[in-house]
């Protein structure tokens, strides 16, 4: 069975006018399948400006139709519960036939997928990428989600977890399914290497910008034990918001020509900062396997990291270090051992090749068309 299939992504997360970047990683999956598919994708999120209480937009974005539904927020979850079906019943009739589903967040947009299997026979597989499953977050997930996600997971022909520790972490919360790792995408067409001349040794970060999650303070911390022992280096804070730490930087008395915090940008706009950077660093307290980790290998970007999640089922050896939560002295110490080319990393040409060998656009379409094709036959 190798047929073009019409595919419906159910996303809780997906860019919207609400917030153009939320879930973007899965907006790279759906377009990667639509390199053999036709992908279509609902996505309904609250819109605090909104007057009516129901407002609908649909375009076709990089050869994806998207549907979106604007819901006016209410404190009445009955209600809200409501206006969600309501705009999912509307825009289930605009995308029309469809073969399969593929469900992009278990709880709750789940529900909708039981729904299409339970009344319209439609099979769907689930994506999952939420850090919130393993401990200690974990324990914060109500009784009730706990009991409609193990009947979501088992009516599910696959589960695809971007990594395997999620999927452990998965079933040891009870969710038992059929699982099979499908990691993130990277464009290795555009996240590609060049060659640079850097005067300063160039260190960057993107991320959310929250501290509980990404450890931005310990960052500048090891910022300022760096100006006290290296020269000529300059560090990139991009996120959300990444200004609100301007006050900390002075504060600890960070020197300020050091470093630039630029505000959340465009996906493709990364690109340029990732081929220039020397060095990516990555402080997080908590992950699953993040793409920014995978486009800078793409690019020949040697990273730091703490090893935390999935992070090291693919960071190769050569391809930087990974070190401990919170330990600042170690992460100070491993980017002055990259600074001082104290150790030999891959080429960048090499680092190119593994992620476009593993997780290129063709490679993750493979992926999935091979479990659409599985969950339709069986």
């Amino acid at each position: 069975m190798s047929q073009k299939l019409s595919v419906l992504f159910l996303c809780g997360w997906y860019p919207s006018k609400v917030s153009p970047y939320n879930g973007d990683f899965i907006q790279r999956h759906a377009e990667a399948v639509s390199l053999e598919h036709n992908v279509s994708v609902i996505h309904i999120i609250t819109d605090k400006s909104l007057r009516t209480k129901i407002k609908y937009t649909s375009q076709k974005i990089n050869n994806i139709n998207s549907y979106i539904g604007y819901i006016k927020p209410t404190r009445n979850p009955v209600f809200k519960a409501y206006l969600f079906f309501k705009a999912f019943k509307f825009l289930i009739k605009k995308v029309g036939k469809f073969d399969i589903v593929h469900l992009n967040e278990i709880f709750p947009f789940g529900i909708f997928s039981l729904y299409l299997k339970w009344l319209y026979k439609k099979r769907y597989i689930i994506s999952e990428h939420w850090t919130g499953y393993h401990l200690p977050q974990n324990k914060n997930i109500s009784n009730v989600e706990k009991i409609l996600s193990k009947i979501i997971i088992k009516n599910a022909s696959y589960i695809c977890p971007v990594t395997n520790d999620l999927k452990n972490s998965l079933i040891d919360m009870g969710f038992k399914g059929k699982y099979h790792v499908v990691e993130n995408v990277v464009d290795t067409k555009s996240f590609a290497p060049i060659k640079s001349n850097n005067q300063n040794f160039y260190i960057l970060h993107i991320s959310n910008m929250l501290d509980q999650h990404k450890n931005i303070s310990g960052i500048l911390n090891v910022v300022y034990k760096l100006q006290n022992s290296i020269t000529n280096f300059k560090f990139t804070l991009i996120g959300e918001n990444s200004k609100k730490y301007k006050p900390y930087a002075i504060k600890i008395g960070i020197d300020l020509n050091l470093i630039d915090f630029i505000d959340q940008i465009p996906h493709e706009d990364v690109i340029n900062y990732i081929q220039r950077a020397n060095l990516f660093v990555l402080f997080s307290n908590y992950e699953n396997l993040p793409c920014v980790i995978l486009e800078s290998f793409s690019c020949g970007t040697p990273v730091i990291s703490t090893d935390v999640g999935g992070i090291k089922e693919h960071f190769p050896d050569n391809f930087g270090k990974l070190i401990n939560v919170r330990n600042e002295n170690e992460l100070t110490s491993e980017i002055k051992n990259v600074y001082l080319n104290n150790y030999k990393l891959a080429s960048k040409t090499e680092m190119h090749k593994y992620v476009d060998d593993n997780f290129s656009k063709k490679v993750i379409c493979e992926k999935f068309s091979n479990l659409y094709y599985n969950s339709l036959t069986f």
